[in-house]
């Protein structure tokens, strides 16, 4: 009995031993493969928008002490700038008025006097709402695009529109709100018939300049300047800076145009 024990357990451990050759052992730490991430692709890079804000002269008059000038005034939102307009008037002084739709329903009587005047004022678009005519979504100076060309075309045309029911003639100059746009909206509105008005002096800063730097920058303009203020402010010191400007050009020889009146050249396919 004992030899029968014997056997069966030298039997066992020979069959332990045969399957422990056959069994592969567990690989060293150094032959165990980290599976591999997936390569990241980089973000595709997403062009940074580029705006324009064009720069417009016209044609100089090239006779000393006679400066000309195009006068161009914003009328955004808000009210009319009296102190402006009635020295317009009294100096007869022509200017150029970029109107919004929303200004000139809120502005009757700065209309009237407008249309009493067509010598004196040339009124062109200044768009529907005051947006800024980039078709790209984007912030400019905390005020959104319009975003498309759809809603480009729809700020455009609504301010043509505006103007025709206030009894105003067809607009052919437009500005958009900013005054900045990228090329491919200019595009648009080129291809919509408009010319596009830039400037080639800031004269009131936006309205937020003090009186005494607004009248400086104005009465510095030179011959075949576009000067730029606002209009639509009135509460504010830049107007009466804007109003004496307008004296003391005068006082200097300076001939004063409007923009439908001479040969312009506006950079970024603005005129074109």
């Amino acid at each position: 009995m004992n030899r029968i024990l014997l056997a069966s357990a030298f039997l066992l451990v020979s069959i332990s031993a045969v399957f422990a050759d056959e069994t592969p052992s567990a690989l060293p730490a150094s032959a165990v493969v980290s599976p591999v991430p997936a390569a990241v692709s980089p973000a595709p890079k997403v062009p940074a928008l580029k705006l324009v804000e064009p720069h417009l002269h016209i044609a100089r008059s090239n006779i000393a002490g006679h400066a000309r000038i195009a006068l161009t005034f914003d009328a955004c939102m808000g009210q009319a700038d009296e102190r402006i307009l009635s020295t317009l008037v009294r100096e007869r002084i022509p200017a150029t008025i970029f109107v919004t739709a929303r200004w000139l329903k809120r502005n009757p009587a700065a209309v009237a006097v407008f249309l009493q005047n067509p010598d004196l004022f040339e009124l062109e678009n200044h768009g529907q709402n005051h947006i800024p005519a980039v078709d790209t979504p984007a912030l400019i100076y905390g005020i959104a695009s319009a975003g498309s060309p759809q809603a480009v075309r729809q700020e455009v045309e609504g301010g043509a529109a505006a103007m025709v029911a206030a009894g105003l003639p067809a607009p052919h100059w437009f500005r958009g709100s900013t005054a900045k746009y990228d090329l491919s909206a200019i595009g648009e509105i080129r291809a919509m018939g408009y010319r596009i008005a830039g400037y080639s002096v800031n004269g009131d800063g936006g309205s937020l300049l003090g009186a005494g730097i607004t009248e400086k920058r104005i009465a510095s303009a030179k011959d075949g300047d576009v000067v730029i203020s606002h209009i639509n402010q009135p509460s504010h010191a830049a107007g009466e800076g804007v109003a004496k400007a307008l004296v003391d050009l005068k006082a200097k020889g300076t001939q004063f145009v409007r923009l439908g009146d001479v040969e312009d050249t506006g950079d970024d396919k603005t005129t074109e």
